[in-house]
């Protein structure tokens, strides 16, 4: 299995502290987000290689990053070729470049590079080597009047999402969608033959509402605590809840 990390966003809604430092960067109580990441990541055996899709604009920042970072996993970064907001490529896109470009022919951990989390990553895969087909990550949020900003989730009796929404309008149900997802390896062609159908090439929320109705989609729900850091409210919140050295401690390796 092979990670990929989406780390190519511009962050605008963080500006001015994304003005000249990538969001996955940003520092959280003396670590970059991208190490909270990465330290989940790399405590999973099946994980082989970690690809990090990154733009233009940042593509030295990184660099100059992954030079400092011991890694106990090879980390490869391809550039997207983008430099601004206004000509990104989109999550869809980034990730169908990572695959094409990095030759990519084994199952696939999808995450985000501006998520925050304390939950054990070895937990998902043990659930999706039970279905063998894709599989989101899912998370319960108690006020459903925060529901609507995310990607909505409907599950059957056997964790097989049978409706996902796209930021609804209306709550389905107090589970939303986060940026954290196994593509099968029979399953990674879908990516092109989405985008090649026209559709969204920005939110993976798309993608998903798309697949559910061509292949089986599994959700786990995960315990714990979850940020997306999208803005400055929610990175503030980040350093009031993450700490790296209390992060790296046993027991937060599990579901609270």
């Amino acid at each position: 299995m092979k990670a990929l990390i989406l780390a190519a966003g511009y962050g605008v809604r963080l500006c001015p502290f994304t003005k000249s430092v990538p969001k996955p960067l940003l520092d959280v109580n003396g670590r970059p987000i991208l190490e909270y990441i990465l330290k989940r990541i790399e405590a999973i055996p099946e994980i082989e290689e970690i690809y990090m899709v990154v733009n233009n604009k940042f593509h030295e920042k990184f660099e100059e990053w992954n030079r400092s970072y011991e890694s106990e996993k090879p980390i490869r970064l391809i550039n997207d070729g983008t430099t601004d907001n206004s000509n990104k490529l989109g999550a869809i896109r980034d990730i169908e470049l990572v695959i094409r470009e990095g030759q990519i022919d084994s199952d696939l951990l999808v995450i985000a590079g501006d998520n925050i989390f304390n939950f054990d990553l070895k937990k998902i895969c043990d659930f999706w080597e039970q279905n063998n087909s894709f599989c989101v990550g899912l998370f319960k949020i108690n006020d459903l009047s925060l529901v609507c900003q995310y990607s909505n989730v409907k599950l059957d009796s056997e964790n097989r999402i049978i409706d996902f929404v796209e930021k609804p309008p209306k709550a389905l149900s107090n589970l939303i969608a986060i940026c954290l997802y196994i593509f099968p390896r029979k399953g990674l062609h879908m990516v092109e033959k989405y985008l090649e159908e026209g559709n969204n090439p920005d939110a993976p929320g798309y993608f998903v509402q798309w697949l559910i109705k061509r292949e089986k989609v599994y959700g786990y729900e995960f315990g714990g605590k979850w940020l997306d850091v999208g803005d400055i409210h929610s990175y503030e919140e980040a350093k009031e809840e993450f700490h790296f050295k209390n992060f790296l401690m046993k027991e937060r390796l599990n579901d609270e």
